[in-house]
């Protein structure tokens, strides 16, 4: 028998830039030593003659403050910056790249990680090093993308959503599923935790993260959702499927152990019961995206009645 909640919780490609910041009354400040004085006052007069407590202002140097300027948006990054000089072009695209508005194809994202990709009508060994390579559109930053290992069924399904799908229409695999991945540095097994991934985008605003929605839920204030084929990882893209980089999340029951320990038959019964799963439901607040009504109506019927699975079932 088997039930199955399809949630975000198992995989989303992330930007590591960060999210949008949390309400906040004082203003954050960076840049010029030159314009520091100026911005000083200003900020004491605020201070004083408003409710808004005085911002914090630091003094980084122009160059500096544009830095930490452009690394995103979110509590993490300044509000403002000083400069005794006009915005360079290159910070001004660094700016533009890095707010959040990154959208990315399954396609892009399988070339950046697969070991080997199609040149001139062979596979060779993968020479992208940055993404603008791939495709002049994207960022020219360097592809690091931090992902779970291996023995992971979040890997499992990234390769089967991502790789097999983009592989099997891409000329130069020969219509087949192609799955394996890099292994130079630019894809990093970062282990099974996501904790662990969260933090190395928090310290490598360039890097790209493999994980569950949960953690961006979590986290919304340090990274933010890439759009995978124009779509952004939101609850209901994910729950409707229409968000390509995600799937259901299952749990399996042994119908031989129901009458040995009768505990099982109530944890099924409250696992999918809408106090549980529903669109209020308790999983909801800690990060499982609930499926459409009727679904979860139909999975309801068959752990009710102890539906057993078939290989079928598993084909579909």
């Amino acid at each position: 028998m088997k039930a199955f909640l399809k949630s975000g919780l198992a995989v989303a490609v992330l930007a590591a830039s960060v999210g949008a910041a949390e309400a906040r009354e004082q203003l954050r400040i960076v840049g010029s030593s030159t314009v520091y004085p100026f911005s000083s006052y200003v900020a004491e007069e605020l201070g004083a003659t408003s409710d808004f407590p005085t911002p914090v202002i630091e003094s980084t140097g122009s160059g500096g403050g544009m830095k930490l300027f452009c690394e995103g948006v979110g509590d993490s990054t300044p509000d403002i910056t000083n400069a005794s000089r006009r915005m360079k072009t290159s910070e001004f695209e660094r700016c533009e790249e890095s707010d959040g508005d990154i959208n990315l194809t399954r396609e892009q994202i399988t070339l950046a990680v697969a070991a080997q990709v199609p040149v001139d009508g062979k596979l060779v060994d993968n020479p992208y090093t940055k993404w603008s390579e791939i495709d002049s559109s994207l960022p020219d930053r360097k592809i690091t993308v931090y992902g779970p290992p291996s023995t992971s069924g979040t890997r499992d399904a990234f390769e089967e959503l991502v790789m097999e799908v983009s592989t099997e229409e891409m000329e130069g695999y020969g219509g087949e599923g192609y799955t394996n991945i890099r292994q130079d540095g630019h894809y990093i097994a970062a282990g099974e935790n996501d904790n662990l991934i969260i933090q190395k985008l928090v310290e490598n605003t360039d890097a790209f993260g493999i994980f569950g929605y949960s953690f961006l839920e979590e986290n919304a204030d340090k990274v933010v959702g890439a759009s995978i084929d124009g779509v952004l990882p939101e609850a209901d893209a994910i729950s409707s499927g229409e968000y390509p980089v995600s799937r259901s999340l299952f749990y399996y029951v042994k119908n031989q152990h129901k009458d040995d320990v009768p505990a099982q038959q109530a944890y099924n019964d409250l696992f999918m019961s809408e106090k549980m799963i529903g669109e209020l439901g308790y999983l909801k607040g800690i990060g499982l995206i609930p499926l459409p009504k009727d679904e979860r109506e139909a999975l309801r019927e068959q752990v009710k009645n102890r539906t057993k699975l078939t290989l079928a079932d598993l084909k579909k």
